[in-house]
């Protein structure tokens, strides 16, 4: 299934952006020259999360494992360009799934476990797929029952694979299948791929969209479109051949697959698996193995700061980068990262869609600016370290008029072009339609500023629809959460724009307490004005304290739910001093 037009393949490959080179093609490179060196590894408490037992394999092991469920898919009539629905939380099998699809020319749509009969209906409606893979369960939710319920639903699907035991009538026990079904070994698997015709353009996955603001999209991409994000992650990772890597975001999307997948086979490494996400056992895996790399969202890395004391017995001596993003990062978290742990945070921006930007030590050598600004790559007057900044196009426009963005301090929606970027909305031409400007860049929905004294920098201001628009001003939730999270008594934050009949909308901050000391509106303000001398235009007129923040399967807050649920919350007859105006 190749989606993306002969003459732009022709283009990238010509220039050097992309090759002829899959991921099946790695798989058979790292089992022959690392086929005793360690692979994957299980999440230490996979029992307790889905009932099966935590495995680890080789490289040789991997290759073993991809061999079967290759067999097991042609076994089940699936031949190229089907697709499959995989449904488990983060775990070696993934790898082997993804692996076998690699190799067979099947298109693998992983779907987070948090997902249920509205979203798969969804799911199964759009791709058609013949299979489903999932496991008994996945703490208290009954995955295999709920695709047994519902299996009549989907009319496509022919069969229902399960991990675990003791499952309903109408799955098939994969457990059993992959013991009695032999492996094809590393010629079988080779001559397989050619026999297929399979290619390094052929689409690989249909990711989903997170869905915080309407139904969820499926974004395909091919072997060259998640390698060239693979090498992204490496290079600002500065990531060696071997590498242990510690990934705890979902198996699902952009964040994990570009670095438990792609960045992971583009160095023969070790990816050991975290999922859902435990601080302890985090820490645990730290502990228990020397790690290069890890990725965490920012407010683990808040928490981290704001309890030191849980990192005792880690050795620092090979972590040396971390990768963030997905919210907002403050200067007080990167620095303290630096200070405390002797490791440097990569700031990451990006999105299914394949638009994406890093701000790494190789080009932004200061942690506090790293938090703030991104290199302004894909602009022809700046050069920079990272290679994907030869590669793209961005362009900052003016919502309103349409006009391109060339002078700092002004917000404009981000847009991309360019070999990371996607073909376009799985089965859905209208949608894609609407995602590409008249000149073929992708609208990211994402306002972003120029800034630096020479206009190199690019700086995130928020979702167009995550702005507070305050008497006419735009207030960047993002910008107010980052000063917010350093003010010792906060853990976590969402600032939420709640209707006003005078100003339009008012600042509202919702807060999970790191103290428990009460927290006074009039605290943040305070902080605000004093510590981090913010105008006071943006300093929050209300406060809601909660237990916790509602966040979406891929970790992003609901700001949604948050403007529903508090939309009629009282705001101050009068507010703060010095904000009214």
């Amino acid at each position: 299934m190749i989606l993306v037009k002969p003459e732009t393949i022709e283009n990238y490959v010509k220039k050097g952006w992309w090759s002829e080179q899959t991921l099946g093609d790695l798989l058979l490179h790292w089992s022959e020259r690392r086929a005793s060196e360690l692979a994957v590894v299980d999440p230490p408490n996979k029992f307790e999360i889905s009932g099966c037992h935590a495995e680890q394999w080789t490289w040789g092991e991997l290759l073993s494992q991809v061999g079967r469920y290759v067999a097991i898919l042609q076994a089940q009539g699936l031949r190229k360009d089907d697709i499959l629905v995989m449904q488990l939380p983060n775990s070696v099998e993934q790898h082997a799934i993804y692996l076998a699809c690699a190799i067979s020319g099947i298109v693998v749509s992983p779907v987070p476990v948090q997902y249920r009969t509205h979203e798969l209906a969804h799911v199964m409606d759009l791709t058609q797929a013949k299979l489903a893979i999932t496991t008994q369960h996945v703490g208290n939710f009954k995955a295999a029952q709920l695709w047994a319920d519902h299996a009549h639903q989907f009319s496509s699907l022919k069969t229902i694979l399960s991990l675990g035991e003791h499952l309903p009538d109408g799955v098939t026990p994969l457990s059993p299948l992959l013991l009695q079904t032999p492996s094809w070994d590393a010629a079988q698997l080779s001559a397989h791929m050619k026999a297929n015709g399979v290619t390094a353009h052929d689409v690989l996955t249909v990711c989903w969209t997170s869905g915080t603001e309407a139904k969820s999209k499926g974004v395909p991409r091919n072997h060259n479109e998640w390698l060239i994000a693979g090498y992204s992650v490496s290079q600002a990772g500065e990531l060696k051949e071997g590498a242990h890597l510690l990934i705890p975001f979902p198996f699902v999307n952009m964040a994990g697959v570009s670095s438990s997948l792609a960045a992971w086979i583009l160095i023969g490494g070790t990816l050991h698996h975290h999922h859902p996400f435990d601080l302890t056992i985090f820490i645990d895996q730290l502990r228990a193995f020397p790690m290069d790399y890890s990725v965490a969202p920012p407010a683990v890395l808040n928490l981290l700061l704001k309890e030191p004391e849980k990192m005792a017995g880690v050795n620092f001596s090979r972590l040396k980068r971390i990768g963030s993003g997905g919210g907002p990062l403050s200067e007080w978290m990167m620095t303290e990262m630096k200070n405390k742990f002797d490791i440097e945070v990569v700031n990451y921006f990006g999105s299914n869609e394949g638009a994406a930007l890093s701000s790494s030590p190789l080009d932004m050598p200061d942690s506090a600016q790293r938090a703030l600004y991104f290199p302004r790559m894909g602009v022809p007057q700046f050069t920079w370290k990272m290679d994907v900044a030869q590669k793209i196009l961005t362009r900052l426009v003016d919502i309103d008029t349409q006009e391109d963005i060339v002078e700092k301090g002004r917000l404009g929606e981000l847009r991309f072009k360019g070999p990371t970027i996607f073909s376009g909305y799985f089965k859905s031409p209208s949608l894609t339609e609407k995602a590409f400007d008249e000149q073929g860049f992708y609208r990211t929905g994402d306002l972003f500023e120029i800034a630096g004294d020479k206009g190199q920098y690019y700086r995130f201001a928020g979702r167009h629809k995550d702005i507070v628009i305050r008497g006419g001003m735009n207030i960047s939730s993002e910008e107010i959460e980052s000063l917010l999270m350093s003010h010792p008594a906060v853990r976590d934050v969402a600032v939420i724009g709640l209707p006003d009949a005078i100003m339009g909308e008012r600042v509202c901050a919702v807060v999970v307490q790191q103290t428990p000391e009460i927290l006074t509106l009039q605290h943040l303000i305070d902080h605000l004005r004093s510590v981090r001398e913010v105008a006071a235009f943006k300093w929050p007129e209300s406060l809601v304290l909660v237990d916790e923040l509602p966040r979406n399967p891929v970790g992003k807050v609901l700001k949604r739910e948050l403007r529903e649920r508090y939309a009629n919350a009282v705001i101050p007859a009068r507010a703060p001093k010095e904000a009214a105006h």
